[in-house]
Formats: structure tokens, C-alpha cells, sequence
């Protein structure tokens, strides 16, 4: 008897889900994305500057026998297990794997949604190369954000020559050990960066010529790049499902949402327990390898396994010449340890190439992903303890740019 699951989602969490759902014979999966191309996501800074595509062909990262359809899910219907797409058809499931990712929050900064061009997606990244490439090199380009996707934005334009600020409106990089954030500004400094910290550089407006900041200050900006902020797809709220205040579904320990066990989540736009870890690469990889063991084990009849996630640290690109690898305790708090200069990004490039190397290993051996664990998890949320610190999601645990 076949088992049919639906995976809504192409990005890391869902490729990987999908190629490790394929260890039963009798499992059918089915991948729905909007795109037909794989976005590696934590490479469109680099799109943007000119130095990777940041797009694969899905016939490179999924398994065979996983049957990719591009289209839109409108709609989930829990009760029918079935999900209606925006061309109007429908598909039924056993089981379903929610892994729709994030993208950037809409601005509320008066003329940010007008002037502002964000970095969150294919297409956004796509058109901002396209801006960029029709503006002088001496045009100012402010790039507003101090999290991993402002750093690396703006360090993959300076380094290619542009008169470039960053408006962080807050701390530079929040996430980082003091240590480390020194060693980020210095390098900054050196590809001839502005860089504007503190509340008084927060942008309260943005014009067709500059970003205005909570002081009064006008910052010149030809191309203004929105990096501050993700959120979620209204997908499991719009369908009825239970979400965090986010919008994030809303699962226990195993994954699975609290309105029914055939629905499972993974990635940026699941919350376990009211929970969610950052949003990251490091944790999508690990997240959609649990969610498919979760639909797995009820396949099999067996009780799911709670998550298990550890970080390593977060990794920074800096240019092509350098960057920031940050070490992190395994419940991911920035530690003191950091790797800075030209060995911090062999190490970001390291860890962009694995991520990319986990789902072809997936894809060809089904269950032979394995993740760096965080066994503190469980005790912290039964305390009621909060699982992350608050910090800005940012590439692969590792800093991050947004989702399919």
C-alpha cells in the first residue's frame, strides 16, 4: 500500500525532507515550489554583486522518483488532505510536510516599499542586480540592516568598488561576540564602508535620493537595499491551522502540528512548542531530516522522535577575501572563539559548498544526513525556557538570507 506525502517548499528544508522521505519504497513524495530552479539561498548577496547565479537545477539536489511540481499552494485543506494550488488544481496527501521558508517583512518605514529594493528572493536579488548595474560605480548605495544579510550585502559591493553605507539602526551584527563584531567593523572599515550604528541611525524614512534617520541626519542613496527583517507565508493561518503570533505553525517537540498528525513542519515557518530556532540553513537541513523521520515513524507505526538541533556558530562573508566564521555553543550563544581574515571565509565558503553537499548526499543516499545535536533542548522547554536568544536570522547558521 503506497503512502502519498506532499512537501510544500523547495528551499533547504523541503529539498531535504523530500530526498530523505525516499528510504520507503511505498512512499510517494511529491515537491510543490513556485520556481523551477533551486535558490541557494545564502548566495544571493552574491548574485546581487556579481559572483554566483545562486540557483541550481532541481535535477542536481532531488532524489529520483521525487515528482517536482511548479506551482502555488492557495490553500491547505486539513480536513480533505488535499492542498489547492493557484492553477486551480489539487492535491491529496497522507501526510503532509509544511516547509514553506520565509522572505523579508514587508517595510512599515514611509517610503521604504516605494524607494527600497529588498534582497529577500530570486526575483528581488535579480532586479537589484539589474539597478545596480544601471548606476554609476560612484553612485552612494546605503544598504539598510546590521544583521548577516546587511554585513554581507554590503561588503560584496564595496569590495567590487561601491560607495556603499551601512545603516544598521542598532548594533552591528547583534548576533556576534563583541570580539568578532570588532573584527567585522575593522574589516568594514577597510573596503571603505560607512557604517552607521546606534538607535539615533535607525531609518525612519526612505526618498528617491537618500535614507532619513531618527536624528535628522539624511544619508545620500542613489539604490537604498532593504535587508532588515523576515517573515513568514500566511499559508497555515490563511488554511486554518494553528500558528505562533508570527504566523509560524505550530507544532510540538516532534514537528507535527497541534491540530493534526498529518501535518508536519520544517524549516523558518515552523514553531515547535511555541519555540522556533533561528532561522537558518544550519537549521533547515536538520529540521526537514526530523520532519521526514517524523512522517517516517508514523508510516511505520512507531512514536516520532523529539527535535534535536545544535548550532555550530554563524559565518559571515565579507568580500571574496575574507569573512568572519563565529563560534556558537551548541543551544546557540555566541561564544568568544571566532576565525576572522582570509581562513574565516574559506571557512564560509566550506560551509556554503556543504550545505549545497547535503542534499546531493541525501539525494543519492537517503538517511545518511546526520546533524550536530543540542541535547539541552528538552529540559529548556519543559522549564519553559526560552530555546534561542533573540537575534536576527542570518546564511546558514551562518548568517541568512531569506527563503523560497
Amino acid at each position: 500500500m503506497r503512502t502519498d506525502v506532499v512537501v510544500i517548499g523547495g528551499g533547504y528544508a523541503g529539498v531535504m525532507a523530500a530526498n530523505r522521505l525516499r528510504q520507503r519504497e511505498d512512499v510517494v513524495v511529491t515537491l510543490i515550489n513556485s520556481r523551477p530552479v533551486f535558490v541557494d539561498r545564502v548566495r544571493l548577496h552574491q548574485l546581487v554583486g556579481g559572483s554566483h547565479d545562486a540557483v541550481a537545477d532541481y535535477g542536481d539536489v532531488l532524489g529520483e522518483g521525487v515528482r517536482l511540481v511548479v506551482d502555488t499552494v492557495v490553500r491547505i485543506d486539513a480536513a480533505g488532505r488535499s492542498v489547492l494550488l493557484s492553477s486551480g488544481s489539487t492535491i491529496g496527501y497522507d501526510y503532509l510536510i509544511y516547509a514553506v521558508g520565509s522572505a523579508g517583512a514587508e517595510p512599515v518605514v514611509p517610503g521604504a516599499a516605494e524607494f527600497a529594493h529588498p534582497i529577500a528572493g530570486l526575483e528581488e536579488a535579480r532586479r537589484l542586480r539589474s539597478v545596480l548595474d544601471a548606476v554609476p560605480a560612484s553612485a552612494p548605495i546605503a544598504v539598510v540592516g546590521g544583521g548577516p544579510t546587511g554585513i554581507e550585502t554590503a561588503a560584496e559591493l564595496a569590495e567590487g568598488g561601491r560607495n556603499v553605507t551601512l545603516v544598521c539602526g542598532g548594533v552591528l551584527g547583534p548576533y556576534l561576540h563583541p570580539k568578532a563584531r570588532r573584527a567585522v567593523a575593522k574589516r568594514l572599515a577597510k573596503l571603505g564602508i560607512t557604517v552607521l550604528e546606534g538607535a539615533e541611525s535607525k531609518v525612519v524614512a526612505v526618498t528617491a535620493d537618500a535614507v532619513e534617520l531618527a536624528d535628522g541626519r539624511r544619508s545620500p542613496s542613489e539604490v537604498t537595499i532593504w535587508t532588515a527583517g523576515f517573515a513568514v507565508p500566511g499559508l497555515a493561518r490563511d488554511s486554518g491551522l494553528t500558528t505562533d503570533a508570527a504566523g509560524r505553525l505550530l507544532t510540538d517537540e516532534t514537528l507535527t502540528s497541534v491540530d493534526d498528525d498529518r501535518v508536519v513542519g520544517a524549516g523558518d515557518a515552523v514553531s515547535p512548542s511555541g519555540r522556533p530556532l533561528r532561522m537558518s540553513g544550519q537549521v533547515a537541513f536538520s529540521l526537514g531530516a526530523q520532519a521526514a523521520d517524523t512522517v517516517l515513524s508514523r508510516i511505520a507505526g512507531s512514536v516520532p522522535k523529539p527535535i534535536d538541533s545544535g548550532f555550530a556558530g554563524q559565518c559571515l562573508s565579507l568580500g571574496r577575501r575574507a569573512g568572519v566564521f563565529q563560534f556558537a555553543r551548541r543551544d546557540d550563544i555566541a561564544t568568544s572563539y571566532y576565525v576572522s581574515g582570509r581562513l574565516g571565509a574559506t571557512l564560509k565558503e566550506i560551509a556554503c559548498k556543504a550545505g549545497f553537499r547535503h542534499l546531493t548526499t541525501e539525494a543519492r543516499r537517503p538517511g545518511g544526513y546526520t546533524w550536530l545535536k543540542d541535547d539541552s533542548r528538552a529540559a529548556r522547554v519543559r522549564d519553559g525556557h526560552h530555546v534561542t536568544p533573540a537575534a536576527q536570522p542570518g546564511p546558514l547558521g551562518v548568517g541568512r538570507t531569506p527563503a523560497p
